[in-house]
């Protein structure tokens, strides 16, 4: 796959200097340091991002990548397959939660529908970027072929692009797909070379007998493609989604143009799992907004070293629980910029 060879490209390097300075300035603010808790680590962490030393948030881009699996034939979700199509409608319509979030924080949202089951006409907002009917059964053959890899790849760099040109100060991907949790928890137990029953969870809402069906399937999966599975990309092929390899490409992008993600849930983070085991140091552009109810999704956040910023139990995807978070970014730089100093304030600082 020579024609990958840009995932290995350089990421921006984080301006330590300005770390630095993010740092004499907290401690000049009126508080006991370390007062505002992981507050003051955001802002310091977006200081050494932006290269400045009071950072803002107050663009933001937002790409939905949507799509179906071929693995939702053997019925690992409680909802039937025309949800993709349907909720790619409801987006279009504005009638979906990420919708509802993106009005309330003003980011711009734009859908990308990457291949479903249902062909769907034109749809305002939504880019029509189909690299097929959803992909394989990954129980059965590979997910996708090497092209459509390097094409959904693409079409997540391209979202970076334009998330860079627009000047977006934050990138957040969401995802939507029947079926793709299945397809993440399979690459999951890939990466962290544990057995499916350690991450399997409910996705869309399975009961127990639903959850141990989808355990046997993704044993299957992973037996048959286990010699495959060594490779980072050929393990994206082989029991990937089209929407997961189009996050993969998004943050390895956004990570070389220096421009900060907010990462989602249980999906949106095995794609920034399987992003880090591509490019190692698209790490330093991530942070993490929730922890979701899925049992595999600790042992991610976990394995990336991340700490996420809230624990609502949501489940949702599409990228809200990184929407939700996004409050707190701001907060943490407006506190971080419109404080006084002690001598502003005239306050008496801490006795030495």
């Amino acid at each position: 796959m020579s024609d990958t060879s840009w995932l290995s490209n350089s990421v921006g390097r984080l301006c330590e200097q300005s770390r630095g300075q993010a740092r004499l300035r907290q401690s000049s603010l009126t508080k006991p340091a370390g007062a505002l808790g992981r507050l003051e680590d955001i802002a310091l962490d977006l200081a050494a991002m932006q290269g400045r030393e009071c950072p803002s948030i107050n663009e933001i881009f937002i790409t939905v990548f949507a799509a179906d699996h071929g693995v939702a034939a053997q019925a690992v979700s409680a909802f039937p397959q025309a949800v993709t199509g349907e909720m790619i409608k409801n987006f279009s319509r504005g009638g979906a939660a990420i919708n509802v979030l993106a009005r309330e924080i003003g980011a711009h949202l734009e859908v990308v529908n990457l291949g479903t089951i249902f062909e769907l006409p034109s749809l305002e907002g939504v880019l029509a970027r189909a690299l097929g009917a959803g992909t394989f059964d990954l129980s059965i053959a590979p997910a996708m072929s090497a092209d459509q890899l390097r094409k959904a790849l693409v079409i997540g760099r391209d979202a970076a692009s334009r998330a860079t040109a627009s000047g977006a100060h934050l990138f957040i991907g969401g995802e939507m797909g029947i079926g793709n949790t299945t397809s993440a928890t399979a690459l999951a137990c890939a990466l962290l070379n544990l057995p499916p029953a350690d991450l399997t969870g409910p996705g869309t809402g399975l009961d127990s007998e639903g959850i141990a069906h989808k355990i046997g399937i993704l044993q299957q999966a992973l037996q048959r493609h286990e010699p495959s599975l060594g490779d980072p990309l050929e393990c994206l092929r082989h029991l990937g989604g089209f929407e997961i390899a189009a996050l993969v490409g998004t943050y390895i992008s956004c990570a070389q143009s220096g421009l900060p993600v907010l990462v989602d849930g249980y999906i949106s983070s095995v794609a920034a799992l399987m992003a880090t085991k591509l490019s190692p140091k698209t790490r330093n552009w991530l942070l993490f907004s929730h922890r979701s109810p899925e049992p595999g999704h600790a042992l991610v956040l976990e394995a990336l070293q991340a700490r996420p910023l809230l624990d609502l139990g949501m489940r949702l995807g599409e990228g809200s629980g990184a929407a939700v978070a996004v409050p707190l970014l701001r907060a943490a730089c407006a506190l971080h910029a419109d404080m006084a100093s002690f001598a502003e304030a005239g306050i008496s600082e801490k006795l030495s």
